[in-house]
């Protein structure tokens, strides 16, 4: 590993002990003092994201990336208000989940305690920056963020304005740390084990494959969101129609985005008429099985490769099946464990969904774009864990917590 990084771990590593012996009231001191830095800071920010902007643009970047990387005012102050959003909540450290006593009158809690140096590795989204930092701060963990290339100057001005903060708030700059350098660095951070305590990457498939493969520190993973919405044979097809243009229109690059609807043929007829007018309408192209492109012309045919795409786009995938069995199927073979969801007004059909369907969250007849740390009220989210250990879902201030259990007796021995 490189002189500069294994001095910057080790600088976060030397600072976890102050964080630790942190109460509330001084993390909560110290995000405000950031947040009222990055209000300061704005017009130095914005500037530096035009610069990142500008330089994607001119190499080609999609627009969908350009949206996750631009920055503007209102942006820049949602980033401010999460960051004090965070400093409304509870403190997760301290939290007691269970306790009990033994039969020989030995007390046993288990406590919610911190993980240490967390590294987030994440691709062109600067509103992350805050957000990580903001998070491990309140739950007691020091950031070593390792932000895209092609977000550098937008990430060194939001961490420079969020260091300043903490030294206004009389805590160590170095609990939120950013990591430059060429690929290679982040594969030190991936073999910095005993330095940094864990791993969560945020991005595309080929940065979280990387990084779950070849990590020798512990990872989350943030997967990716191929999420599916099921028009099921009951549902009202009015309901069903408001949620998926909300699931696919309002912010198609996001990962709860839909990216393909399976519709039950009972219903077919009428929905993929509704659906592709109102789609169409949107801007959005519908590319179809043989039977929804049966029937509506305006329906491009989809490959099966299409099914396993995560479009980030105005593109949605429709497919026919005949019974909710189907859906289920097609969720389980081409999901991504995200977010699933089912309109209908069928309780049956309802619970089998939910009980079915694999998934870090199941919605009925409500958009997958709830779910997301601050729909959820938990304040602003680190990522959304696709895996089954240690959290799943979107990840608060508890997900960034480990428990220890505090033993208490009055002197007794084992027998």
């Amino acid at each position: 590993m490189t002189t500069a990084f294994v001095s910057q771990a080790q600088a976060a590593k030397a600072v976890c002990p102050q964080l630790r012996r942190a109460d509330r009231a001084t993390k909560d001191a110290a995000l405000r003092a950031m947040a009222e830095q990055v209000r300061t800071d704005s017009a130095t920010i914005l500037t530096a994201n035009e610069t990142d902007v500008s330089r994607g643009r001119t190499a080609g970047m999609s627009q969908a990336m350009l949206d996750r990387l631009t920055l503007t005012p209102q942006r820049v102050e949602a980033m401010a208000c999460g960051l004090e959003d965070l400093a409304r909540l509870a403190d997760p450290v301290g939290e007691v989940v269970r306790g009990w006593t033994t039969p020989q009158g030995v007390h046993i809690e288990q406590v919610r305690v911190p993980i240490g140096v967390i590294g987030i590795i994440y691709e062109a989204r600067p509103n992350v920056t805050t957000d990580a930092a903001g998070i491990c701060l309140k739950s007691g963990n020091v950031a070593l963020l390792r932000g895209s290339s092609s977000a550098l100057d937008s990430n060194r001005a939001i961490v420079a304005a969020l260091r300043a903060g903490l030294t206004r708030a009389g805590m160590p700059a170095d609990l939120v740390s950013l990591v430059e350098g060429g690929h290679e660095v982040t594969g030190e951070m991936m073999q910095a084990r005993g330095l940094v305590d864990l791993l969560i990457p945020r991005g595309g498939k080929g940065l979280i494959q990387r990084v779950v493969t070849g990590s020798a520190v512990p990872v989350i993973e943030t997967g990716l969101g191929n999420c599916h919405l099921v028009i099921d044979a009951d549902a009202d097809l009015d309901m069903a129609l408001r949620i998926a243009r909300n699931a696919k229109v309002q912010r198609p690059s996001v990962c709860n985005a839909i990216e393909t609807v399976l519709i039950h043929a009972d219903i077919a007829p009428q929905a993929i008429a509704a659906l592709t007018d109102q789609m169409v309408a949107d801007g959005v192209t519908l590319h179809g099985d043989p039977r929804a492109v049966a029937l509506d012309n305006r329906i491009v045919p989809a490959t099966a490769e299409e099914y396993e795409a995560e479009y980030l786009s105005l593109d949605l995938a429709v497919k026919v099946v005949d019974n909710l069995d189907e859906a289920i199927a097609h969720i389980a073979q081409y999901g991504t464990g995200h977010s699933e969801t089912i309109v209908t007004n069928s309780v049956v059909a309802a619970q089998e969904f939910t009980a079915m369907v694999d998934a870090a969250a199941v919605l009925v007849n409500a958009s997958s774009r709830f779910v997301d740390g601050g729909q959820f009220g938990f304040g602003a989210e680190i990522g959304i864990s696709t895996q089954k250990m240690h959290a799943r879902g979107p990840m608060g201030l508890p997900e960034m917590t480990t428990t220890s259990y505090r033993v208490v007796g009055t002197g007794q021995i084992r027998s």
